[in-house]
């Protein structure tokens, strides 16, 4: 059972184990991450849910979510110093690829199958609606980069600056609340359980590694498969 110890090696790496650096910052430079981080928080959210609140094909949509990236990005870099983290592997510590892809693909599959249950439930597949309608009427070449873009901007800055700023005490459950209450003003129940779920799993990279990349990797992969999954699945 060579390749079951394997698998459970690589999930305790990425998610359980935490690698040793020290990231402390001075108290006066942490309590202005937290100041940035939090005026950060309440605009993003705004623009959030003003992007996804546009009318499906609106040119505009694309402008209001580069803004929200843009948003996120510059939020988590003006936070202070950002690291994108390292986790064990064959006895050296590399920077996270390989493992945070296959994640973000055993993430997308268990979120497929989750969405055959939810396209059974009309009022939840309304809401998964209202989210593909824009693929839908857009340009998907322009989608697929906008969905990319902003999964980056948004580990830049949640699991970036606001998992700083938040200290040691109960940084993941922390910052997965924040990001599913910032998720709210879109007005999207099924956004906000993604976001819950998914933010743990990426809360636990980030905590594991030390840094942004695997949480990166992570989403992007999953925002990008399920972009291709989920409009076949609703039809």
């Amino acid at each position: 059972m060579g390749w079951a110890r394997r698998l459970l090696d690589v999930v305790d790496s990425s998610l359980v184990t935490k690698v040793e650096r020290d990231h402390s910052q001075p108290d006066s430079e942490f309590r202005r991450r937290r100041i940035v981080v939090a005026l950060v928080l309440v605009v993003g959210a705004v623009l959030l849910a003003v992007s996804l609140g546009l009318e499906p094909g609106d040119p505009a949509f694309y402008g209001w979510t580069m803004l929200v990236a843009l948003t996120w990005v510059v939020g988590g870099l003006l936070s202070g110093p950002l690291h994108l983290g390292r986790t064990p592997s064959r006895g050296r510590l590399r920077r996270p690829v390989l493992s945070p892809v296959l994640l973000g693909l055993a993430a997308a599959a268990a979120f497929a199958v989750g969405a055959l249950v939810v396209r059974q439930i009309p009022p939840l597949a309304g809401y998964v609606d209202q989210v593909l309608a824009h693929a839908d009427a857009g340009y998907l070449p322009l989608i697929a980069a906008v969905t990319l873009v902003n999964g980056v901007a948004e580990e830049i800055f949640f699991r970036g600056g606001l998992f700083a700023a938040i200290g040691r005490r109960r940084p993941v459950l922390i910052s997965t609340l924040v990001y599913g209450v910032a998720t709210v003003a879109t007005g999207n129940v099924m956004l906000v359980f993604a976001a819950l779920v998914l933010g743990v799993v990426l809360g636990l990279q980030r905590r594991a590694s030390g840094g942004v990349l695997a949480p990166i990797l992570t989403h992007v992969t999953w925002s990008s498969v399920m972009l291709f999954v989920l409009p076949p699945l609703f039809g």
